[in-house]
Parts: structure tokens; C-alpha cells; sequence
């Protein structure tokens, strides 16, 4: 990321959490009031909203949980590695065939298909990925990434990143640990079933980025998932 980009990042974060210390007196985690609430009422701004409203504000600049630097470093150790390189018209010609491939293997699953330029992002809830509090992948989820594993190995020209995500339910800490390890275990399986670790990015947001609310359990499912996003290398 650039330091455009940084700046960006950092003052559109600094907004939001301005304006979350203006809402209530205080962010999540701050000792509360002492001042009696209403019922039905919190002090400061709950942990769901500053979690959604600082995850939006981080997606919208950022991209790739991993950061554009540590993507197109891979590409280059995969072009070194002998992987070819995509140029031009090349690039769009690719991801069009491997978006059409994966739409056609994941119909049906529950697994949603999103093309956001050249990258193509599997975003997979957790009524197929992960019971609630586990790391361990379900039994039902294995057909799924067996598609994926052998669209991945079938257009190997891709970086593949793997990006854990949790609910609100337990510590920021936590949350955030899990969160690598459902990243990791879904990698694993990936590598397993041929795909190379070099194209294989790890990494956890925790519950920083829900897609929803956290406020009920259907919420919770979808916030607890794993994207896995395909970037073309380039020459």
C-alpha cells in the first residue's frame, strides 16, 4: 500500500472513532458510567457498530487482508519459482474462465462468488465452514474445497489468499487468534489437495470485519467465515 493510501486509511479511521467517542461517552471495553442507563439501553458505542463501522472504513482503502506489498512480493517469488506470469488482456481473459469454472463448481453450496476487477474472492459462511468457538473444518465442507482445490491447481497462475474471520462472541484477542487458525486450516487442506504453499497467503481479521450484524445468531454465522481471494500473477 502506498503512502497515499496509508493517509487515506488513517484518516478515515480517525474519523469513525471520532465519531464513536461522540456517541455515548466512551468506546467498548472503557470503564461504563456510573450514571444509571435506561433499559435497553448501553453506554458508548457497542462493540458490533465500532467493529462493523472500523472494518468498513479499513476494506474500503486496504483491499487484500495482506496488503498489496505482500502480494506482489509472492508474485515475483512465483515468477522466479518458474510460475508464469499474466500480461495485458491476458489477465481478464484468465479470471474470466476461472470466475465462470468456480460459479459453475460452487452453485449450490452456499458459497458466493464475487469478481472485484482482477481478483476473484469465495467467501464462505460458517454454517458450511466452522461450528461456533472451532477452528476444525466441518465434514460437509470438504466436496467444497475439493472444487476449489482443483479449480486452483487447474489455473495455477493465481496467488491464493486465505483470510479467517470470526463473530463478535469472546475477546478482540481471541477472536483474532482463532481467526488465523481457521485461515490456516483451510490452507492446509487446500495444500493437501495440491495446491502449492508458495501461492498460499495466511491471514486474520478477526472480528474486525463483519459483514453483518453481530445481533443475532444468522448475523453471527455469516461474520464467522473464510475468504479466500485469487489474485493473477503478474509478469
Amino acid at each position: 500500500m502506498n503512502m497515499q493510501r496509508k493517509l487515506i486509511a488513517a484518516a478515515a479511521l480517525s474519523t469513525l472513532l471520532a465519531a464513536c467517542a461522540t456517541q455515548g461517552g466512551g468506546y467498548y471495553g472503557s470503564q461504563p458510567s456510573q450514571q444509571p442507563q435506561p433499559a435497553g439501553e448501553q453506554t458508548g458505542m457497542s462493540k458490533t457498530k465500532k467493529g462493523a463501522l472500523i472494518g468498513a472504513a479499513v476494506g474500503a482503502v486496504a483491499g487484500l487482508l495482506s496488503g498489496d506489498d505482500a502480494t506482489e512480493r509472492r508474485q515475483r517469488a512465483l515468477v522466479g519459482a518458474g510460475v508464469g506470469g499474466l500480461t495485458g488482456g491476458a489477465i481478464g481473459n484468465y479470471q474470466d474462465r476461472q470466475e465462470r469454472a468456480l460459479r459453475e463448481r460452487m452453485a449450490g453450496t452456499g458459497v458466493d462468488v464475487v469478481r472485484t476487477g482482477d481478483n476473484i474472492t469465495l467467501n464462505m459462511p460458517g454454517n458450511i465452514t466452522f461450528a461456533f468457538n472451532d477452528a476444525s473444518l466441518q465434514s460437509q465442507f470438504y466436496p467444497v474445497l475439493d472444487d476449489v482445490a482443483r479449480t486452483l491447481t487447474e489455473y495455477n497462475q493465481t496467488v491464493v489468499e486465505v483470510a479467517g474471520h470470526t463473530d463478535s462472541v469472546g475477546s478482540d484477542a481471541y477472536n483474532q487468534e482463532l481467526s488465523v487458525r481457521r485461515a490456516n486450516s483451510v490452507a492446509a487442506y487446500l495444500q493437501s489437495h495440491g495446491v502449492m504453499q508458495q501461492r498460499l497467503i495466511t491471514v486474520g481479521a478477526g472480528e474486525s470485519r463483519p459483514v453483518t450484524s453481530n445481533d443475532t445468531e444468522a448475523g453471527r454465522a455469516q461474520n464467522r467465515r473464510v475468504e479466500i481471494t485469487l489474485v493473477p500473477v503478474r509478469g
